[in-house]
């Protein structure tokens, strides 16, 4: 039998948000979020019960999911699911213009060819100076990563956001698999 490794085995959410330099009663967007939790969970303990993390995906069974982990760790004051198609400019109403201090993208622009428009999305939430990380594959050909034509190279991913008026903070490896990009809104 194959073991194929769990989120947490290839990606440190803990050391990827200090990165992102989270804090307590920051405002949070989790774009993409899955239903295992592994970036929304993390976030929330990190802003408190002060803050807010908003987990958006555009599968319901992935917020279900996730709200009921939410729920048992006690973390539903502070997290906010919301159900929205990321590909579609303001379509995630409940999250107001400029107003998340921070926000993710991990392992989605793979799974799209509107890798613009889920920048744009992504960036119309942020606070100006807000930031944004950007976590994607980098390797292809192993069994649970996705297809060689899927990956979204970084250097793609930097163009892209510069045109959504997203600056270009860091540049990391973030992981075996992944790279991490950090931007920050501009106006």
């Amino acid at each position: 039998m194959v073991r194929l490794p769990s989120g947490k085995t290839y990606l440190e959410p803990a050391v990827l948000l200090e990165r992102l330099e989270i804090s307590l009663a920051m405002r949070v967007g989790v774009f993409g979020s899955g239903g295992s939790g592994y970036f929304t969970l993390q976030a929330a303990e990190m802003v408190g019960p002060k803050g807010r993390v908003f987990a958006v995906d555009i599968f319901k069974p992935n917020l279900s999911a996730l709200w009921a982990i939410a729920k048992f760790r006690g973390l539903d004051q502070t997290i906010r699911c919301v159900w929205s198609d990321l590909e579609i400019y303001g379509a995630a109403k409940r999250i107001k213009n400029e107003s998340l201090d921070r926000g993710l993208l991990v392992n989605v622009l793979n799974q799209s060819k509107k890798q613009k428009e889920i920048l744009k999305e992504c960036g119309r939430t942020l606070k100006k100076e807000g930031r944004l990380l950007v976590i994607d594959w980098i390797t292809a050909g192993i069994v649970f990563g996705p297809q060689e034509k899927n990956i979204v190279a970084r250097e793609r991913v930097k163009q892209l956001a510069a045109a959504c008026d997203l600056a270009l903070m860091d540049d990391f490896k973030a992981g075996q698999f992944h790279y991490g990009l950090i931007f920050t809104k501009i106006s």
